[in-house]
């Protein structure tokens, strides 16, 4: 396989070698393939020109004064480093613990003086080949990298959609019903008590009605700012369960502890004094709140608690809102 942009931008290889004899003889066979040719004459001018023009192979003599090229291919490896292009080394040498050092200090490939031209063009071409080979191949792997990870993160913001209520940044009504059947059949297995609490923005329609949509879901940000803040344990669970409703989940919270909770939240809701001049109770906004609690038991549905926090709920509305309220009735 070659590079298909090879006639428009053939590679550039860079000949290293201290004898100008062999050196444009070299030149000259390269050029008659189509590559692009640059010479130094010693390892110190090729780290230079390595690092200023990245050519796509190194042919290396491994004799020469200053830097030899073993001295050379060994630096080049600590500079460039996976983007070191292939190195060709060339040289008289032709024993076997030079061709070990060769290949120990980063060298591809090793051919002996007198050059033998035809195996000299092979071994050019095949590590070109090879060489070009490995970076298409990594780069695909790259693509595919980045591909996986942009479609992990289209299906965690899938996920965050289908969990999380855009309006809030809560959890949404789907989550919250799978979230309490989980905590319904943990906290039975524990023996540990569940408490779940319903909150109702009091005279919603009216405050809409008067303020516009837009003050609305404002408004409804800052109450679901104000659920988050209260109930923040890692299990706790703050969800919007439709319009103007929402509901926590509290797992091993008793009914004390609940309505402690609720309290807070019941008097920060007051304090964050958004006008509602439309309410019937209060120029502010506030929230009624409905709570039930329980030891969970595996016979009964995770249901039956929303009810009774449900009912809660209505009684704190029929005796005059702006209130929490527990269902005492919660053994069933």
């Amino acid at each position: 396989m070659i590079d298909p942009d090879f006639q428009k931008n053939p590679p550039l290889i860079l000949v290293v070698e201290d004898n100008a004899t062999t050196r444009m003889m070299i030149r000259s066979m390269i050029e008659q393939q189509g590559y692009r040719v640059l010479e130094n004459t010693n390892g110190e001018e090729c780290l230079e020109t390595c690092q200023k023009f990245k050519p796509s192979m190194i042919l290396l003599d491994g004799v020469m004064p200053r830097l030899d090229g073993f001295s050379c291919c060994a630096k080049l490896q600590n500079i460039l480093g996976e983007d070191c292009p292939p190195i060709l080394m060339i040289t008289a040498l032709d024993d076997s613990e030079s061709v070990d050092r060769a290949f120990e200090v980063g060298a591809t490939d090793y051919i002996t003086k007198p050059i033998h031209w035809p195996v000299l063009l092979q071994r050019v071409k095949r590590l070109l080949q090879t060489h070009w080979a490995m970076k298409e191949l990594k780069r695909q792997i790259e693509k595919e990298r980045l591909l996986t990870e942009q479609l992990e993160a289209a299906n965690q913001k899938l996920k965050k959609i289908a969990s999380v209520d855009e309006l809030t940044q809560i959890a949404n009504r789907r989550s919250f019903d799978q979230y309490l059947k989980r905590e319904w059949h943990r906290m039975s297995r524990e023996k540990a008590y569940l408490s779940l609490m319903l909150c109702d923005v009091d005279f919603f329609k009216l405050f809409n009605d008067t303020y516009g949509h837009q003050a609305g879901d404002r408004c409804l940000q800052k109450v679901a700012t104000v659920l988050r803040r209260n109930a923040k344990r890692p299990a706790d669970l703050v969800a919007r369960y439709g319009g103007e409703e929402f509901v926590i989940i509290l797992s091993r919270t008793t009914a004390k502890g609940a309505m402690e909770i609720g309290e807070k939240i019941r008097q920060q809701i007051k304090e964050l004094s958004i006008s509602h001049a439309s309410s019937h109770i209060s120029t502010v906004v506030t929230i009624s709140i409905g709570i039930a609690s329980i030891v969970p038991m595996p016979s009964f549905p995770a249901e039956k608690l929303i009810a009774k926090a449900d009912e809660a709920l209505y009684w704190a509305k029929e005796q005059g809102r702006d209130r929490v309220v527990l269902n005492r009735f919660t053994i069933f």
